[in-house]
């Protein structure tokens, strides 16, 4: 959960006057100039100050709104906007605070609005980039840069593959240096959303025409996905066919929800696509749309995306005025604001509701009662990629694609100690070993094969020792492992699994929402007891077991993952 400069009292001391509706009209004009800026309809003014144009479910759009203009959350903003939507100040702060990108300042009291810094650069400290010196670049940026420019550690901004990855305000930086940072911020560009891709063209959707036109109808279309075996491919592998089936057979008004929140560490397939063939993932899910008879689309996009937002937000546009489709859905791009839990997909609804990312209990399922409580098509961003090309290619054809027994495609977002780090398209059931050596040059120069994350933060640790086993959904539980969203982090002899569980503990502990207890005190608990290299196992398995069976979703569940791996595979970097 995001850490704010605001103490509780001072909130507190906010909350009578904002009841009473005593908001500084200064703090309106700013709070209603930066919605306008961003193209909100700000609507007429109503009862008690409030605009009735203004919708709760857009609250964090509005909030990022005020922070990008702003460059900060100053707490007479957050009177402002509350008082305009007609919430209290307490329900408006919950939402900002609970977010790692918005920075709350000041109190209610200030006479003047803190001075925000110049820019704000945010170092990764994820795996990938801590394997390549992120926390040497930050020391380095903290003593270089000026005062007026501040200097955070972030978690896992998707760039592993770039690694060491770090943002300066909007502006993604890859392979940085302490060099190429500070030559961007005297460039003046760093505030600037950097949106370099286009697309020009206007697309011709050749399937969604063969779905439109009768050719194909919507029992054929799912029948085909099931056919070629297409899971999930966020995570969880749930059965795309099933999905759309399920979900089809829910009573209307339907809504879809994409999931382009990848913030697993080690993961940045669905940015590779999104910026190499978004078309591609735009037709699936018009298609998908069809098939299910689905009423409005909301696309949930990762803030750390900043360029990949640009572009998306000018070919949703073009859809909404241009229509590839007869009675085509209503499409919505939703901006994160940095929280790792909003992957969770009940998590995900609730951000675009505008609320704080809480998972939520099940039953209901999404299914049933998803987005604004109507059944939702909820879907990962790759997932929706594949469905043109298996309409146009056959279910076979993608069936057919896999070695080792298995079915399909998989793209391994694979970064680490290897020579060619990327995204690599490869048959589903590949070897890690047939992986490094066939599609990423094998291992980087100096370095030799010692373990590997197979699926991220959340997968666990495997040893080179089992490098020969087969990579997909199913086949790597019997190990204490799962592949995920396929993020590949490999370590070499270099380095030490220890380490790398550490890293993630401290993601974790970071991470956790606060839901739940066993998952907000577990992942402090268990980074508090990996710190030395003498781990109580006995006191760790237990908290483990404790995290998996009562944590209210996955983040808790799978957390223990990489330390249980190393007391399983790597207790020789253990003492006692």
């Amino acid at each position: 959960m995001n850490v704010s400069t605001v103490t509780a009292d001072s909130l507190l001391k906010t909350l009578p006057r904002n009841r009473e509706g005593s908001v500084r009209p200064d703090a309106l004009d700013t709070v209603d100039a930066a919605l306008i800026d961003a193209g909100f309809e700000l609507g007429a003014e109503g009862p008690v100050g409030a605009r009735l144009g203004l919708r709760r479910d857009l609250l964090i759009e509005y909030l990022h709104a005020i922070n990008d203009r702003q460059g900060q959350l100053w707490v007479p903003h957050l009177a402002a906007l509350a008082k305009r939507m007609r919430l209290s100040l307490a329900e408006v702060y919950e939402v900002a605070s609970f977010y790692h990108h918005f920075r709350i300042v000041g109190d209610a009291q200030d006479a003047i609005e803190p001075t925000p810094p110049r820019s704000v650069v945010r170092v990764c400290n994820g795996l990938s980039c801590a394997m390549q010196g992120a926390a040497a670049l930050k020391d380095g940026l903290s003593q270089r840069v000026p005062n007026d420019v501040l200097v955070l550690d972030a978690p896992c901004v998707g760039r592993c593959e770039q690694a060491p990855a770090c943002h300066v305000d909007q502006l993604e930086v890859g392979h940085a240096s302490v060099e190429r940072v500070t030559a961007v911020l005297s460039s003046s560009q760093s505030r600037q959303m950097a949106s370099t891709m286009r697309s020009t063209e206007a697309p011709t959707y050749a399937t969604l025409q063969r779905c439109i036109s009768g050719e194909l109808n919507a029992d054929d279309v799912i029948a085909r996905l099931e056919t070629s075996q297409l899971r999930g491919l966020g995570g969880a592998g749930f059965p795309a066919g099933r999905k759309w089936r399920i979900v089809r057979s829910e009573p209307a008004p339907r809504l879809m929800a994409v999931n382009i929140d990848e913030g697993e560490p080690g993961t940045f397939k669905d940015r590779h696509y999104l910026e190499t063939n978004p078309h591609a993932f735009l037709e699936g899910m018009l298609v998908a749309a069809w098939a299910v008879g689905i009423d409005a689309i909301y696309i949930y996009l990762r803030d750390e995306y900043h360029a990949a937002r640009g572009m998306l937000t000018q070919m949703i546009a073009w859809l909404n005025a241009n229509p590839a489709m007869p009675f085509q859905p209503k499409i919505e791009l939703r901006r994160g604001a940095g929280a790792y839990i909003c992957g969770e997909e009940s998590a995900m609804i609730e951000s675009i509701e505008g609320k704080r990312g809480m998972p939520r209990l099940r039953p209901p399922y999404v299914a049933q009662a998803g987005l604004f409580g109507r059944p939702t098509l909820e879907h990962n961003f790759e997932t929706l990629y594949w469905v043109p090309a298996i309409l146009e290619q056959g279910a076979d054809w993608f069936a057919s694609q896999g070695v080792n027994g298995r079915k399909g495609f998989r793209s391994f977002s694979v970064s680490g100690r290897v020579a060619n780090p990327g995204v690599k398209l490869a048959p589903a059931g590949i070897t890690l070993r047939a992986l490094i050596d066939e599609y990423c040059g094998g291992m980087a120069t100096g370095h030799d094969l010692y373990g590997y994350l197979p699926g991220g933060a959340s997968g666990g640790i495997l040893p080179a020792s089992l490098a020969d086993v087969p990579l997909d959904f199913d086949t790597l539980q019997p190990h204490g492992c799962f592949i995920g969203s396929a993020a590949i982090i490999v370590l070499s002899t270099q380095d030490r699994a220890v380490d790398a569980a550490r890293n993630m503990m401290q993601f974790f502990e970071h991470e956790s929402c606060g839901q739940c207890t066993p998952c907000r005190a577990g992942t402090v608990k268990a980074n508090a007891l990996i710190k030395t290299d003498q781990w109580d196992r006995e006191l760790l398995a237990e908290l483990s077991q404790v995290m998996r069976d009562a944590s209210i979703c996955g983040l808790g569940q799978a957390a223990p993952n990489p330390v249980d791996c190393v007391m399983r595979y790597f207790s020789h970097e253990l003492v006692g």
